[in-house]
């Protein structure tokens, strides 16, 4: 249920399974996925809204770390 998701300079990224240390905080987030909208309530960027190709349903509570 807890996982680390990393992305490289490069675009691509990768998931680890757990708490990935160290957490160097920059901000705090909400993500809401209901069909093909997301809704992003970042702390430090603010309100954030796309649209999707796939149709999903996700609520994600995250932290952006360098």
């Amino acid at each position: 249920m807890v996982r680390t998701e990393t992305e490289l300079n490069n675009g691509t990224e990768f998931e680890e399974k757990g708490i990935v240390l160290p957490i160097k905080l920059q901000s705090l987030y909400l993500r809401i996925w209901i069909g093909k909208t997301v809704v992003i309530f970042d702390s430090k960027e603010g309100y954030k809204r796309s649209i999707k190709n796939r149709s999903d349903f996700k609520l994600l509570v995250g932290i952006r770390s360098l």
